[in-house]
């Protein structure tokens, strides 16, 4: 299989995609009644079942060490939050048949400041990852973090017994080993993704950062691997993939769309 740029509904490519073919589905959809210029806008109430059809072929196609990651945030409708995305999390689980392996959290540090009536500014977006079997490829060594110098500080302070076993300031029982960090220069990142909402094509209306798929091609394919992103819009998926060596399988309705590799 090679790098390939399909122009069409995702949902009648996918048929013609071989059985257990993909190693990563990573993706950004479009929301509910978002981008309606550009791709329609589906009705909150509608979702569900649109992306279902949609998501038994991803589920088809997906190998089962392979990882299905989903980077959605549900609307608010009528002074309240719909439950589109949490119903769609329970179709994909209970219909479909994939495995709700965990929900990363991107904390956007650089949201656009903003005022509404009932709700603070919308800071954090959800990344939901599946998969198909408890089998699932992961390299988290691909994906550690730089540990700072924090830790030299904090252990200087610290009693030798307080290093082998700091206890709770609640008196909880639960304690921690604060000498695991002694030496340490990287650690594995948390759930939580602090990261900025910056990308570098603006010119399309829902573009979303590099970071975000490198993340998860890192930490879940090898080299060679292939990765689809069914709503390729700019093209980020398949250009990181690309750099990082694997071979992206990207699928855009708008044929109209600049796509840049």
């Amino acid at each position: 299989m090679n790098d390939q740029i399909y122009f069409g509904d995702c949902l009648e490519i996918m048929k013609q995609l071989p059985d257990e073919s993909i190693d990563l589905i990573v993706t950004s959809p479009p929301y509910a009644d978002a981008r309606s210029n550009t791709y329609g806008g589906i009705k909150p109430d509608e979702y569900v079942d649109w992306f279902s059809d949609r998501a038994s072929e991803m589920h088809r196609i997906l190998k089962p060490t392979g990882s299905f990651i989903l980077n959605i945030k549900e609307k608010a409708v009528d002074g309240e939050r719909h439950t589109y995305v949490l119903d769609l999390i329970l179709a994909l689980k209970r219909d479909i048949g994939f495995r709700w392996v965990e929900e990363y959290i991107w904390h956007k540090t650089t949201s656009a400041p903003g005022r509404w009536k009932y709700r603070f500014r919308d800071a954090w977006e959800r990344i939901l990852h599946f998969s198909k079997t408890k089998d699932v490829k992961m390299r988290q060594e691909a994906v550690k973090v730089p540990i700072g110098d924090w830790t030299d500080k904090r252990l200087k302070n610290m009693s030798e017994n307080d290093r082998m076993r700091r206890q709770s300031a609640t008196h909880s029982g639960v304690g921690r080993r604060i000498e695991a960090w002694e030496g340490r220069n990287s650690v594995f990142p948390s759930n939580v993704l602090h990261k900025p909402p910056v990308c570098h094509n603006t010119g399309h209306s829902a573009a979303y950062p590099e970071w975000l798929p490198e993340f998860f091609i890192r930490l879940f394919t090898d080299e060679g691997d292939v990765v689809l992103d069914p709503f390729l819009g700019s093209g980020t998926t398949c250009r990181v993939a690309k750099r990082e060596n694997r071979i992206g399988i990207g699928i855009e309705k708008n044929a109209t769309t600049k796509i840049a590799i």
